[in-house]
């Protein structure tokens, strides 16, 4: 019976201080997993940053991620985010050609659909903030795409366990 892959989202806490993105993303490399996306960030305390992985793969790929990832000395915490009790977002600028006035109206039009923000206007282009899942990005995107798309940057995405459950160290440890 072939397993079949799924997306994991890691939640790391990591030091806060130079090379330790550079040593994350080197043992994924060494060990021939690849990373969807990657998202880092400081947290509430000022010495740790969050890291927020997404990797496709079963659960002996996502096992061993998640010990080679405590093996590093620059990990303090690693959990894995249950997708049905985790709020993901993620955010995308997108570059849109606006070759006349109806394909600005329309693209407008579709922005506030998907609740998106325009931050940017030029005489031929519109550049849009939009942010949700990335299903969600996914569909805008496909959506501008008839426009004409002439840069995306994404984030990746960023998660929290929702409720009282966090990913933190224990105080006093």
């Amino acid at each position: 019976m072939v397993e079949r892959k799924q997306t994991y989202i890691i939640a790391a806490l990591v030091e806060n201080r130079p090379g330790v993105l550079y040593k994350i993303a080197n043992m994924f490399r060494r060990r021939g997993f690849n990373i969807d996306s990657i998202s880092v960030g400081p947290t509430e305390k000022e010495d740790l940053s969050r890291m927020t992985i997404t990797v496709k793969g079963d659960e002996m790929l996502v096992e061993q991620v998640i010990k080679q990832l405590n093996k590093l000395i620059d990990t303090v915490k690693v959990s894995i985010l249950d997708p049905t009790k985790t709020v993901v977002r993620e955010l995308a600028l997108v570059k849109v050609h606006t070759s006349d006035s109806k394909a600005r109206s329309d693209i407008i039009h579709y922005v506030n659909i998907f609740r998106g923000r325009i931050i940017d206007v030029a005489p031929e282009s519109i550049i849009i903030e939009i942010t949700g899942t990335p299903d969600k990005i996914d569909a805008f995107t496909d959506l501008m795409k008839t426009f004409g798309v002439k840069e995306l940057a994404r984030t990746g995405i960023t998660a929290l366990g929702r409720g009282l459950k966090a990913v933190k160290i224990e105080e006093g440890s």
